[in-house]
């Protein structure tokens, strides 16, 4: 599995197998077919609530809109979202440069502290910050020998920036160092023997082989951060999300969805800038020769500033969250009153990840199949359709199905089926996108000599194909696991009465203001995500 598998369809190159075509019978495509256009339906759902309730507004939606709360929260999302990504950039390429191409000593260690401020969820992030940066935080206690009373405080634009910075730099720098690593040195070479320095061949030649792996990488950050809720919600910033869950929660759903559908707008014309884009120019390799592996660059004088500039990302991303959770369990008294035994925390969570990862594997396998083994226009749109999921925050998914159950299936509202369906919705890019590599990567002849053996189409998909491709399936459940755990929006609209999970426990106690209680939680969350994050790094070699 490949971190491009993430982004739609229509942003990364595709390859067909006609050789694999006519091997397909009709009634085989017929049923996956239907099977594809089942959960189509199913990932449409919420986005037809939402244009149903906003064309009901009518007019009266439109001025909304328009007024002076409503364009202020669409100007703080935009604001939000352009500074959070600049700061990301400015972690991640740095950090992708000198953890692919510099001999910066321990690199390996380096790229998975960087990287393991992906298994914090935005929200713990929020909340130890808040606990370690704030007026009379940790480092104010740390500064007061110095004569320092107190700090500014970091609510509201500031910090959501910096932690929607921290947490979504890994996004920019997976495909960028990707990139980084696939560069051929002899274009190098060529640039120094025209004469140009290293900045020039940096700026001339390095930086246009890596801009579409940064344009991805923006994209993707700048997605996340648009639909993150929890940093938002904690550091107290009215963006799209916040609002979006103020209006629910004041049963105000008409306000919700236009507010829903304004954010999906926005989305969308970032796919369509980033896809414009990635489509202008041409930047591979032509004419005879191979490509020559790229040479490691000695860092000299530079070493001790990029360990400290290292240790500064590890710091942010991981050590302080840590810190903070470690300090909370051993120097405060628990005194919630409502505590929930920490195995019933872990069963529901890891329960209700491990269904959602196992029902999304099973709903993109034929969507997959599909792609890569029946490429018709028809199919392909069927896959384009189902990433809608990739520019429907969580919020807004739940908002929806609320809505649907709420009106058309009463007996589905508040019931873990309804909130497995939110996690499909939300998750099922990942799962179509690591499946497809997969069989991407499977040679046709295999399933050609299978059924040359007399196996049937179905036989060959479970004794040859799905084994092939497990590493891939696997990778892909271990995403949506992964997502699942962190997953806070959905979680706490659409969970049935009582049920509890990390995510909720740690919002629930930080509502609360019991915030010692969120160490227990916090830190099983950090270490059960760290080994889903372990399962993709190694299926992607990241690490090895």
């Amino acid at each position: 599995m490949q971190l491009m598998d993430v982004i739609p369809p229509r942003l990364r190159p595709h390859w067909q197998y006609p050789q694999v075509l006519s091997r397909w019978q009709f009634g085989a495509e017929r049923a996956m077919q239907l099977l594809g256009l089942v959960v189509v339906a199913v990932v449409m759902i919420p986005i037809g609530v939402l244009v149903l309730r906003a064309a009901g507004a009518g007019t009266e939606g439109l001025d909304y809109l328009l007024r002076p709360r409503a364009l202020r929260i669409i100007g703080n999302s935009v604001s939000l979202m352009l500074a959070a990504t600049a700061l990301a950039t400015a972690i991640a390429l740095p950090f992708a440069w000198l953890t692919a191409r510099c001999d910066l000593p321990g690199r390996r260690l380096w790229l998975a502290l960087g990287l393991a401020a992906m298994v914090i969820p935005s929200y713990l992030v929020a909340v130890t910050y808040s606990e370690a940066l704030g007026p009379r935080g940790i480092l104010q206690g740390l500064l007061e020998p110095f004569g320092v009373d107190r700090l500014p405080g970091i609510k509201g634009f500031v910090g959501a920036t910096l932690v929607l910075g921290v947490v979504s730099f890994p996004y920019i720098a997976l495909p960028l160092r990707a990139a980084i690593l696939q560069c051929d040195r002899s274009l190098e070479e060529a640039g120094h023997s025209l004469g140009l320095g290293s900045w020039g061949v940096f700026r001339q030649i390095t930086v246009p082989q890596l801009r579409p792996a940064l344009s991805t990488g923006m994209l993707l950050a700048a997605l996340y951060i648009l639909s993150d809720f929890g940093a938002v919600a904690v550091m107290q910033y009215n963006a799209f999300t916040r609002a979006i869950f103020l209006q629910t929660e004041s049963f105000r759903m008409d306000k919700a969805s236009l507010l829903a559908l304004a954010l999906i707008f926005m989305a969308l014309a970032l796919l369509f800038l980033q896809a414009r884009a990635a489509g202008a120019g041409r930047r591979y390799r032509i004419g005879s020769g191979a490509s020559r592996q790229l040479e490691i660059i000695r860092l000299g004088k530079w070493r001790y500033p990029a360990l400290l500039f290292c240790g500064v990302v590890a710091l942010a991303g991981l050590v302080i969250p840590v810190v903070v959770l470690f300090s909370w369990l051993v120097g405060r008294q628990m005194s919630n009153p409502v505590q929930i035994p920490l195995s019933q925390l872990t069963g529901n969570t890891v329960g209700v990840s491990v269904v959602a990862a196992l029902v999304v594997s099973l709903a993109a396998l034929p969507l997959a199949l599909l792609a890569m083994r029946r490429a018709k226009r028809i199919n392909r749109w069927l896959v384009n359709i189902a990433y809608a999921g990739n520019v429907l925050p969580g919020i807004v998914i739940a908002l929806a199905l609320v809505a649907f159950a709420s009106q058309n299936l009463l007996s589905l509202y508040q019931t873990l089926p309804l909130l497995i369906l939110g996690y499909a919705v939300r998750y099922l890019p990942l799962s179509i996108g690591a499946t497809e590599s997969a069989f991407a990567q499977i040679n046709p002849r295999y399933e050609e000599a299978g059924r040359s053996m007399g196996l049937g189409r179905l036989e060959v998909l479970a004794r040859i194909t799905v084994p092939l491709a497990r590493g891939g399936i696997l990778a892909g459940m271990a995403l949506v696991f992964l997502n699942v755990m962190k997953e806070l929006p959905s979680t706490l609209i659409l969970r049935p009465i009582g049920f509890r999970t990390f995510a909720t426990r740690i919002w629930s106690a930080y509502d609360e203001a019991f915030l010692a209680t969120i160490a227990v939680p916090g830190l099983a969350l950090i270490l059960v995500s760290a080994l889903a994050l372990l399962i993709v790094l190694h299926q992607e070699d990241i690490l090895d």
